[in-house]
């Protein structure tokens, strides 16, 4: 566990690692299109740590060169492999995304329902949608779940998803690599982690255009087994995180290694809230010591809209309005069980939120925490907590850091650096 005291305003600068929510899609796209792929900034947090087991049991080569240990190597493999073992499998939510390699390697992929962070159901029907698009069977029990390809068509796959699902967008795109088949999917998730998928393919070949409507990919004329060269984008919401915490201690600090764009949405809650924020090409720059707190309500609903405030944006936006004056609102209707972890939690440092359905809530401010210990039931759950804790007074105790671990590999590391009063602690 971590203990957390309050102390002064965070300041200096300090760099993000990769972001997992990019590093996973983009190994599985690695996979899927075999041949040698060499992505650098991958982060070394254990949800990446176990998508390279997954690989590894899957079939496929990886190895983390002595000189460069955030590059990752990813090699196809002719050698025929059990597969991901379903307890490791389990693990992470991620695994989903090795359908379309799995189905290309060995023509079957068997899997078990996705795990990871308990913040609501994780249902695949979207999924399933776009590999029965493809003429592959799905068939599902209560272990998991076993998509077979069945047929080797041509032409060009059209599918709608009824919502902008990330994870069905990028099934939909590895899928289409698998088979060499153009796509053209309506209504697609264009969040920064997918189109970065994109990108890495147009980087090897494939060719695309992306509206706010829709993706159009086709395959390349001529397929080259040359090795490509991708990079997982610097971690968003590490850097909103790190980028609230800085503003509840009022500190000034630039944030390295974030795209502008990726940031939008938080710097505009930030703004909103009166603390000066603002981003260039790769560094976000908080200057909360010249905060002038608005009082105006902050309405922070998760959206997979374009532009829309990404989900993990919401909890440690969370914490910080907790010491700001206004009453705000609060929403995530993508991951239903995410409220019911981060309250109760907040509620032990005292804070006082009106919960107006499971998945919406209403904070005012400002309010006087109080240190006490809390447990990091998933990872955004405990970097809000760890927000919050830089202000209440006395010691927080923040536990479940093997959760915190799955998503940042040394966020306590990087408060520390700012300034923070944070450490590691024997329980």
């Amino acid at each position: 566990m971590v203990a957390i005291r309050p102390g002064g305003p965070l300041t200096g600068s300090v760099a993000v690692d990769g972001s997992k929510n990019a590093a996973l899609p983009l190994l599985a796209a690695a996979a899927a299109l075999r041949r040698p792929v060499h992505l650098g900034n991958v982060p070394t947090n254990t949800d990446v740590e176990t998508m390279l087991t997954l690989l590894r049991q899957g079939g496929w080569h990886t190895a983390r060169p002595v000189s460069d240990p955030h590059t990752t190597v990813i090699l196809p493999s002719d050698q025929h492999q059990p597969g991901p073992a379903p307890e490791v499998a389990a693990r992470i939510r991620a695994s989903y995304y090795l359908v379309p390699a799995l189905l290309g390697a060995c023509g079957r992929a068997r899997l078990p329902w996705p795990g990871g962070c308990d913040i609501g159901a994780r249902g695949m029907e979207q999924h399933f949608r776009v590999y029965e698009r493809f003429s592959d069977r799905t068939t599902v029990d209560d272990r998991g779940y076993f998509v077979e390809a069945t047929t080797r068509a041509s032409g060009t796959v059209s599918v709608t998803l009824p919502f902008r699902s990330r994870g069905a967008t990028v099934a939909a795109l590895l899928r289409a690599v698998v088979a060499g088949r153009p796509l053209r999917l309506g209504q697609p998730n264009l969040s920064p982690e997918v189109l970065s998928v994109v990108e890495a393919l147009r980087t090897a070949g494939w060719e695309s255009r992306v509206d706010e409507n829709v993706i159009v990919l086709r395959p390349p004329a001529v397929v080259s087994e040359e090795t490509v060269l991708w990079r997982v984008p610097g971690d968003k919401i590490e850097a909103g995180t790190l980028a609230c915490a800085v503003a509840v201690t009022g500190g000034d600090a630039q944030i390295l290694g974030v795209r502008s764009g990726d940031v939008a949405p938080l710097i505009n809650a930030l703004r909103w809230l009166g603390i000066p924020a603002d981003a260039d090409d790769s560094n976000l720059t908080v200057r909360a010591q010249s905060a002038r707190p608005t009082g105006q309500s902050l309405r922070a609903i998760a959206s997979l809209d374009p532009g829309g405030l990404d989900a993990d944006f919401e909890p440690p936006l969370m914490a910080l309005a907790l010491s700001l004056p206004g009453t705000h609102l609060f929403a995530d209707a993508i991951n239903p069980g995410r409220h019911g972890n981060l309250l109760p939690q907040l509620a032990r440092l005292g804070a006082e939120i009106h919960e107006l359905s499971p998945t919406k809530c209403r904070v005012t401010g400002p309010q006087q925490l109080i240190g006490a210990g809390v447990e990091a039931t998933d990872i955004r759950t405990g970097s809000a907590l760890a927000i919050a804790g830089l202000t209440a007074h006395g010691v927080t105790t923040l536990g479940g850091l093997e959760q915190l671990r799955r998503g940042h590999a040394d966020l306590p590391v990087k408060l520390h650096a700012l300034g923070a009063d944070i450490c590691e602690v024997i329980p």
